[in-house]
């Protein structure tokens, strides 16, 4: 991954682990668009994110099925699949079918991983 999305992704993690953003959330806070108060990830879930170079095959109601490359910190090999959005992914920029992006994916209290943040390569 290069420079600059390293310090993209590590910006949005920076803010998104804010004391505000704990707050927000433990109080229900309904935040939209690109508040990042609004991502409903405790600690534990940021400290184990992980990141994937990917290309977008579709983007549907909840769900993006991508082609991504292999994640060796939770054993996945490159694959297409369907993983689910959480309801406040950040989108990072205009994204569509075809797109190569970087994937942020979080492992939720179920064990799965959902996409918490998608930004354009």
């Amino acid at each position: 991954m290069n420079l600059i999305k390293t310090l993209a992704l590590a910006g949005l993690l920076a803010v998104s682990t804010a004391p505000m953003a704990f707050a927000d959330a433990k109080h229900g806070a309904n935040h939209s668009g690109m508040d990042h108060s609004n991502m409903p990830m405790n600690a534990g879930q940021m400290e184990g994110a992980v990141h994937t170079e990917a290309v977008v095959n579709s983007i549907g109601d909840g769900t993006a099925n991508v082609s991504h490359d292999p994640i060796p910190e939770i054993g996945w090999p490159a694959m297409t699949m369907d993983l689910p959005l959480l309801e406040s992914a950040q989108m990072m920029g205009d994204v569509s079918a075809g797109d190569s992006v970087t994937l942020m994916l979080v492992k939720g209290d179920d064990g799965l991983y959902a996409i918490s943040a998608i930004m354009p390569n």
